[in-house]
């Protein structure tokens, strides 16, 4: 049966101090017995402490007197608290008179001090250090669980795999089980005591028997193995470093891959897009080019935005990288050939000027279809109206009707087509606008030009022929006038008077009927006024026609009051009382309708103006705010308010009220889309256009994210160089003191006062006052405060500060200048004597040296890219760690 717990912790302790105690003082030739008995005296004590510090304590008492024995216990406990151990309530009488518990208690605090205390693993010390310590070696073994330093070690299972990790020919880990702790412990305590030199000092059946084994018993016994395998603590601590630099290496790589996709997928999308933008091809209708200007609309308000959200972040991923790159050391990022931001800026340019040309392509062809559908309208109203009057003319001048005719009818005939070669004359007109709208529907490249030109043809062939039979019949005419001598003067009078008006009359309702198409509220008030003065010459026209039908009904009467045989009809004209009451009525009408129309078109007009006026005070607004906003931004990048972080609060919040008036900009192209559809071109109300708040809008939201990014990437800079706050406010008073324009950079002039106000003693060679520093100026600047730069060195810092070799230091460089020679960074040599430890000092590593010490990804990661070794001591399967480690940082090809 187990005792007590306490009596068992007692006795545990003085079995596994007396083990610890031994093993040390077996150095020295000797051995202890009874842990309280033979420490009573001090000499054995003093003799311990020599063992484990390596110092030479005072000389010891030899006599056998109480007196001499508490002098010597003094002088080791004096020496205990040289070394900066509080011991509590232990004295030397309590030693000297064989006190077990206070003699077990300063054994434990001398374990603690030489044995533990020194114990660090990933800046932990001590018990904290030693359980992951433990942890570390024991995670990759199944059924091992290391919490404590009591009941994780009951099973035995910790113990053999902290062997096995270290020397796995020992113990065949795979044959242990967890229901047997007997076997597991005993195997542990046995290998460790006959391999690793490792006393006994737990006992199995105590383990097993306990609740909770002795918590100093353990820790104890467990120090020893930590001791014991110091050698392989040098191998994980080359490790860590190894795996903390192979760690940089893949996250950039994966942001390099990042960068590349997103860069090549933004660039593919701009490929596929600049050709649509750039296709020309006409539709016929004025739908088909509305739809066109619908899908424009559909890219810019659906699939644009999403780009150019991707081209920022594609921006930000690119600062951040090299900021990353430059932070661990490793050379500057390049992008492949054609994928750089400033390829992607240059095809998102030439993505810009097709859009812009696209839509003013658009919006001009609609108003060459909108000028075509008038004009076709136009013709065909005249067309119809010319062939309207046409009709039955050419039988008319072919009658024969003249030969059997007399005297008067012959001058009635004369009368009647001289009234006919006015009307035909009067008629030119308008065969030729005819004729000049059919030109400008072929110059518009009007879709139904040919049967526009055919009808014209047809309309202008009928013309020549009318001409042709007109001179035929007047020739006729006038032959047999020399044979007639009577005529009717009231019916030439009425006639010529009636003819005039009628093509008047007919004038005055083409041009009632004739359709309009006007943009301003000018151009359909001129028409209006224009329709005013055509309704002022009514009444007088109105006079006219009571005058002419007076003629009529003064014949009339002539032709009652003398009986003249006139067979009812007036042989100088076709034209009749009726067709003038007839067309005049037609006139009257046509006026009230022409007033609506005219009416709906000036409401339509004061709409379009209220859509420019509302259109305009938004912009008016909105243009000034992005403005307003892009110069807030510019300031508050060069200002100084608070900390980074404080900024960089105050810049997200900055952005997310940007953010917040997106809704207005969706409101402003609302506006914008209600214009095009109302086919309104110009707005005399704003200089601002749509595409103008677009491309503010979008610059506004890339500059605020830049401006974000710059904060990032400083407070990135300054934790990973160790640089203060003050340090960081220091550098941007003085930069901010020199940069005098406000433009974000420093000329190298600037940069050159800016190094000096912070302390650097650079020379100012007199005869060199260009405005700029140069290459060799620059190095000698570095040189008079303390840099001795080879030509590598020096070309290495100049792509630093100015990588494009512009002539201006931007604000991050000029902080990486300050800090990075204090940086606390890895370097090539750091990681290749790493690797040396991990290789035991040989020239090259293996693949199983690699997946022992490393994590399986980051073993695998190295094998893949380290090169054979190929030096005289090679070995099959050795592997170049060397040219490895240099190509981490850019000085070899991988």
């Amino acid at each position: 049966m187990a005792a007590p717990v306490s009596t068992w912790m007692v006795q545990a302790g003085i079995i596994t101090f007396t083990a610890w105690c031994n093993s040390h003082l077996r150095k020295a030739g000797t051995q202890i017995e009874n842990i309280e008995e033979d420490f009573r005296d001090g000499l054995k004590l003093m003799l311990l402490l020599e063992v484990i510090s390596g110092e030479r304590l005072a000389k010891p008492e030899r006599g056998k007197m109480r007196v001499h024995k508490i002098s010597n216990v003094n002088k080791a406990l004096d020496f205990i608290a040289s070394k900066g151990v509080k011991l509590v309530s232990i004295g030397a009488e309590e030693i000297v008179d064989g006190n077990a518990k206070m003699t077990l208690g300063m054994i434990w605090t001398i374990i603690l001090r030489f044995a533990i205390q020194d114990i660090s693993v990933e800046e932990t010390s001590a018990k904290e250090g030693l359980l992951l310590w433990c942890q570390r070696k024991t995670a990759p073994y199944k059924n091992v669980n290391i919490q404590n330093f009591h009941i994780s070690w009951k099973d035995g299972l910790g113990f053999c795999a902290l062997i096995h990790r270290h020397r796995p020919e020992l113990i065949d880990y795979g044959k242990l089980r967890k229901d047997d702790p007997m076997t597991n412990l005993n195997t542990a305590f046995d290998v460790a005591e006959k391999y690793l030199d490792i006393p006994k000092m737990l006992d199995a059946e105590d383990i097993v028997g306990t609740a909770r084994p002795d918590e100093k018993a353990i820790m104890t016994y467990v120090s020893s193995f930590y001791h014991a395998f110091s050698g392989a603590q040098k191998a994980e601590t080359a490790a860590n470093r190894i795996c903390k630099v192979l760690a940089v290496n893949q996250e950039n790589e994966q942001l390099m891959e990042d960068y590349e996709k997103l860069a090549s997928d933004l660039l593919e999308w701009i490929r596929r897009t600049i050709p649509w933008l750039e296709n020309r091809l006409p539709e016929n209708t004025m739908q088909a080019m509305q739809q066109k200007l619908e899908d424009f609309r559909d890219y810019r308000r659906l699939h644009k935005p999403p780009k150019v959200q991707e081209k920022c972040q594609l921006e930000i991923n690119f600062n951040t990288l090299q900021t990353k790159l430059r932070l661990s050391n490793r050379p500057a990022f390049m992008p492949s050939e054609g994928k750089m931001v400033s390829d992607i800026n240059n095809a998102w340019g030439s993505l810009e000027g097709a859009e812009k040309g696209y839509e003013e392509w658009l919006l001009n062809e609609i108003r060459r279809l909108e000028r075509l559908d008038h004009l076709a309208e136009k013709f065909r109203q005249k067309a119809a109206i010319h062939e309207a009057w046409t009709e039955g003319k050419e039988e008319m001048l072919q009658k024969r009707d003249y030969e059997t005719a007399s005297l008067s009818d012959i001058k009635a005939l004369l009368k009647k087509h001289e009234a006919f070669e006015s009307d035909l004359a009067a008629h030119q007109d308008r065969v030729e606008q005819i004729a000049a709208i059919a030109q400008e529907l072929n110059e518009l490249d009007y879709y139904d030009s040919p049967s526009v030109n055919a009808r014209c043809q047809r309309i202008c062939d009928q013309w020549d022929a009318l001409g042709a039979l007109t001179q035929k019949r007047s020739e006729a005419l006038q032959r047999t006038e020399k044979l007639l001598e009577t005529i009717d003067q009231l019916y030439l009078e009425f006639a010529k008077r009636a003819a005039p008006f009628n093509n008047w009359m007919e004038g005055a309702m083409e041009d009632l009927q004739d359709t309009f198409i006007v943009h301003t509220i000018e151009e359909i008030q001129g028409l209006s006024t224009a329709h005013e003065q055509f309704k002022a010459t009514l009444p007088e026209a109105d006079k006219e026609r009571l005058a002419i039908l007076g003629i009529h009904n003064e014949i009339a009467k002539i032709v009652q009051t003398y009986h003249v045989n006139m067979a009812g009809t007036n042989p100088y004209t076709t034209i009749n009382p009726q067709e003038i009451n007839t067309k005049w009525d037609k006139v009257r009408q046509l006026v009230p309708q022409r007033d609506q129309a005219l009416i709906e078109e000036h409401a339509r007009q004061q709409n379009n103006e209220r859509l420019r006026r509302q259109f305009a005070n938004q912009a008016n607004v909105i243009g000034p705010w992005i403005q307003n906003k892009m110069e807030e931004i510019g300031r508050i990048s060069i200002e100084m308010h608070g900390t980074l972080e404080d900024q960089l609060t105050h810049l997200r919040q900055y952005e997310k009220s940007i953010v917040n008036y997106k809704p207005k900009i969706d409101q402003l192209e609302g506006d914008h889309q209600l214009i095009q559809e109302a086919l309104i071109f110009d707005n005399k109300h704003t200089n601002y256009t749509m595409e103008h708040i677009r491309v503010g809008w979008e610059q506004l939201l890339t500059t605020i994210a830049r401006t974000i990014n710059e904060i990032e990437n400083q407070i990135l800079t300054r934790d990973a160089k160790g640089i203060s706050q003050e340090q960081l406010n220091e550098f941007r008073a003085s930069f901010n003191h020199f940069d005098r324009d406000h433009s974000g950079t420093l000329g190298a002039e600037e940069f050159k006062a800016c190094l000096i106000s912070l302390g650097f003693d650079i020379a100012n060679d007199a005869q060199k006052r260009t405005g700029i520093m140069d290459a060799e100026d620059f190095k000698t600047c570095l040189i008079s405060v303390g840099y001795n730069l080879g030509e590598n060195e020096f070309s290495r810092i100049m792509s630093i500060v100015d990588p494009n070799r512009m002539g201006i230091v931007t604000f991050q460089a000029f902080i990486d200048f300050m800090s990075r020679e204090t940086a606390d960074t890895d370097t090539a040599d750091q990681v290749m004597a790493s690797f040396k430890v991990l290789a035991g000092d040989k020239n090259y590593i293996l693949a199983d040296e690699l997946r022992r010490e490393l994590p399986p990804d980051q073993a695998d990661y190295c094998i893949a890219r380290m090169a054979p070794y190929c030096g005289p001591d090679a070995v099959p399967g050795a592997l170049d760690y060397m040219s490895f480690s240099t190509a981490l940082y850019g000085e070899s090809d991988l």
